[in-house]
Formats: C-alpha cells, sequence, structure tokens
C-alpha cells in the first residue's frame, strides 16, 4: 500500500479554492452539506467530479458520488483513494 503524499489539509484547501473560482467566498464549514447550502447542483457536481480527478489524479466510481456532501467527506474519499 503507498502512502498518501498529499495532507488532508491540502485537499481541503485546494477543494476551497475550486469553490472560491465560482465566486463561491462565503466561508464553508468542513462539515456543512454542500448540496443543502445549495452550492451544489447536479451539473456543477459532474464538475466538482472532474475537477477532483484531475487535481489529485483519481478516479471517482459511480458509488464514490454519495460520499462527497461535505468538504470533510471530499478530502477522506480522496485520501482513501490515494492511499491504495
Amino acid at each position: 500500500m503507498s502512502k498518501c503524499i498529499v495532507s488532508e489539509k491540502d485537499i481541503k484547501d485546494k477543494i476551497k479554492e475550486y469553490f472560491a473560482r465560482f465566486r463561491i467566498n462565503e466561508e464553508i464549514g468542513e462539515d456543512q452539506d454542500l448540496y443543502e447550502l445549495g452550492l451544489v447542483h447536479s451539473l456543477f457536481t459532474m464538475h466538482l467530479i472532474l475537477f477532483i480527478e484531475k487535481e489529485f489524479s483519481i478516479e471517482l466510481d459511480d458509488e464514490d458520488l454519495d460520499s462527497i456532501k461535505t468538504i470533510n467527506d471530499i478530502a477522506t474519499l480522496v485520501v482513501n483513494k490515494l492511499e491504495v
């Protein structure tokens, strides 16, 4: 099993930077549901998935889609994928 080189904090920072690019500058709590906040909808989800896959060089599966509701969820998913 290879070791994850990117820290979870770095991953969270990159996700927050991604949202800032879309002028989502409000402070997003790391455990806040991005869908409930209205920040993410179905089309934006596809953009988010593409960003995650490209930024971290991982591939997400359909079952991973349920795991990206919060910034913490995304960071945990990325760390787990990088450790495989």
